[in-house]
């Protein structure tokens, strides 16, 4: 084997041997604060920048080791085997990984500032290093067994993560929100692996390959849906999102950026592992649901998100909405599969994997800057924000490079793969003679839905916040981030813009993923003009190019100081105030609020928000002029209200009748063991 072939392994080992050393100066290092976060997060960072060396290395060369099984440590416990495999699928999330891990580590050595004194950084950083360890071996974990240990380490982790400023009584409801909701979806996915266990006798994934193949359609019916309720849980789709707007605000900054860029796509990579990898060819039923549930997550996550006046609650609902988009591709692609129609099932699969990635890279982006603003405002409130552009320029400027590319506005990355999510929904009317087929189309309306409302939510967002004049002394008092953290959100920029202006480059690493889970390889078909077009594959598919797009706006941004020169500049030039309606000047009061923003919205959907309002007003000796008046508006989290609260109070009710057999009676308990292995041993015969 040569050493291009073992080099890959070998420093992704590496890597994840300085994780587990980040992990132990952490603690080793409690009482000096400084050392604890500089050693930890630097050495997290080391360790991220050697995983994402390795997983491109073997994207972009496809290298042997992709084909071979690594043990990290020998195991004498039967079936459970510590193996990874850098294959094509796990590399390529193995990167998303270790490219935000490189960028939130360096961030949070300046953010762990911000708890000196408070907590203990050592134990902050030691959780940090534990959680990108977790994640990168479920991502390259080779059994089921290994997977099951890394995914229960990783939700434990960030279980304490949430949890971090346990003081507050919101961090701890959403802690045990998460860490409730999270085993229930563990549970489903350990019921999936035992099926599949049955029917092949033995827990590896090379066993699990295109096993749906031989099983019965019920099985495999009965695996689609443990797996996809198991992992979407994780991933939070419609309606198992709850804990993700109640977890992703109260954690801290870089936390949220982690659990939002990369732990919510262990989900996606779990559906993409089993749906396409071991479940062989599905039914047309399998790629129906998914872009279903993708397509409804998309739009009442964008519409929740544009209620929201919290930014991290807000950002929190964004991610339930790129989660619907990543799975509108996947759907799509399973739906191609059940058809034959392998060239589109390849390019929906890309187009979903393509907005995995850039999900990622805008949204880590997104709540860094918003941490950066918490850090400074030590608010999360919009109202109480405003004017911050000119006080911190730069976090505006990304944050701002990070709304435009989760608007999907050009040419950042959020356009391309929503451009070749939309090439793929629009190709697939033309698949089937099948009613079904209006589901491509119905989707994609519903995609261009939610990208406008997504661009309207961002107007607010960077205009109530950065924007105008400061609306409270925390605002007024704001300052800019530190050097790290303003480097670690110029790396995510500078990925944003990569991805949005050379997708034709990087649409070469998903040669080798397209290869393994459907047979073809795309990138040549994506790419025309030498690679400075993208194009849609088929013959009616569109074609664009981004670095035209931005070459043509460069070329014509002189024609302004053209004009000016020729016509403008003799012209006299007058200073005067703004308008303020004949008032003494303009004041904060007069602004937008986030409020008054997002009310027309609220009222065109008030069907599904069924909003309420509480006005109380303050007078002084006349009740015809109020002094002060105080507004309050109120929307419906209708998932909550109409079916996890009846859910749970149903739970309780069963629980106290149930708690009649647990009378302190050793006899009953007896009988109740002796009954449970009668049961069990009329099941084994």
């Amino acid at each position: 084997m040569t050493i291009m072939s073992t080099f890959p392994s070998t420093l992704l080992q590496l890597g994840l041997l300085v994780y587990v050393a980040g992990a132990a100066v952490g603690l080793l290092c409690l009482r000096a604060e400084k050392a604890a976060n500089l050693f930890s997060f630097g050495l997290a960072a080391l360790a991220a920048f050697c995983g994402a060396v390795a997983c491109a290395t073997t994207l972009a060369t496809g290298s042997a080791a992709a084909n071979q099984s690594f043990a990290l440590f020998p195991s004498l416990i039967p079936y459970v085997q510590f193996t990874i495999r850098l294959d094509p699928l796990g590399a390529f999330f193995g990167l998303i990984v270790s490219l935000l891990g490189v960028a939130l580590s360096i961030y949070s050595l300046g953010y762990a500032k911000g708890y000196y004194g408070r907590k203990s950084v050592g134990v902050f950083g030691s959780f940090f290093n534990v959680l990108l360890l977790a994640v990168t071996l479920v991502f390259l974990a080779d059994n089921a067994f290994f997977f099951l240990i890394a995914w229960e380490i990783m939700a434990l982790t960030a279980y304490c993560l949430v949890s971090f400023e346990h003081e507050h009584e919101e961090t701890r409801d959403a802690g045990v929100l998460y860490f409730v909701m999270s085993h229930i979806g563990t549970g489903c996915i350990m019921l999936g692996f035992l099926l599949l266990f049955q029917a092949s006798g033995g827990y590896g994934f090379d066993g699990f390959h295109a096993l749906g193949e031989r099983m019965s359609p019920g099985k495999r019916d009965a695996v689609f849906l443990l797996f996809l309720i198991g992992f979407g849980v994780k991933a939070g789709i419609v309606p198992l999102h709850i804990w993700l707007p109640a977890a992703h605000p109260v954690a801290p900054s870089n936390v949220s950026a982690l659990m939002s860029g990369v732990l919510i796509k262990t989900g996606i990579y779990g559906m993409t592992r089993v749906f396409f990898d071991f479940l062989g060819t599905p039914p047309n039923w399998w790629g129906v649901t998914v872009l279903t549930i993708g397509t409804v997550s998309a739009v009442l996550g964008v519409l929740y998100a544009l209620m929201e006046h919290d930014l991290k609650r807000l950002l929190a609902y964004h991610s339930i909405e790129n989660i619907g988009i990543i799975l509108m591709g996947l759907g799509a692609s399973l739906m191609f599969l059940h058809s034959g129609h392998l060239l589109l099932a390849s390019l929906a699969l890309i187009a979903g994997l393509y907005h995995t990635i850039n999900h990622a890279v805008f949204k880590g982006l997104l709540f860094l800057g918003a941490g950066a603003v918490l850090h400074s405002t030590h608010t999360r409130n919009m109202e109480e924000m405003g004017g911050l552009a000119k006080r911190m320029r730069w976090t505006a400027l990304f944050f701002l490079i990070g709304a435009a590319a989760i608007s999907a506005l050009p040419p950042l990355n959020g356009f391309v793969s929503e451009w070749l999510t939309y090439q793929a929904l629009l190709q697939g009317f033309g698949t089937t003679e099948s009613l079904l087929r209006l589901m491509f189309p119905l989707s994609g309306a519903m995609l261009a839905l939610t990208g406008a409302l997504a661009a309207a939510c961002f107007v607010k967002a960077f205009g109530i916040t950065f924007l105008a004049q400061p609306r409270s002394e925390h605002a007024r008092n704001a300052h800019e981030a530190s050097f790290t953290m303003l480097l670690g959100q110029g790396i995510l920029t500078v990925a944003c813009v990569f991805l949005g202006l050379f997708p034709t480059l990087f649409l070469k690493l998903f040669d080798p993923i397209t290869q393994q889970l459907t047979g073809l390889q795309l990138s040549a078909q994506l790419s025309a003009s030498s690679g400075l077009v993208l194009s849609g594959v088929a013959a009616q598919g569109g074609t664009v190019s981004t670095l035209g797009i931005t070459l043509m706006l460069l070329c014509l941004l002189p024609v302004p100081v053209v004009l000016w020169l020729f016509f403008a500049r003799r012209a006299m030039t007058r200073i005067s105030p703004t308008w303020d309606c004949g008032l003494r000047g303009l004041t904060p009061q007069m602004e937008y609020t986030a409020t008054g923003f997002s009310k027309p919205i609220r009222m065109i959907f008030k069907a599904l928000f069924r909003p309420r309002r509480e006005v109380q007003r303050e007078y002084d000796f006349s009740p015809y002029h109020a002094k002060s008046i105080r507004f309050e508006s109120h929307v419906e989290e209708i998932f909550q209200t109409r079916i996890y609260r009846p859910l749970n109070r149903l739970v309780l009710r069963l629980s106290r009748r149930l708690r009649a057999l647990q009378a302190g009676s050793l006899q009953a308990y007896l009988i109740y063991i002796f009954i449970t292995l009668l049961l069990l041993l009329l099941f084994a015969l």
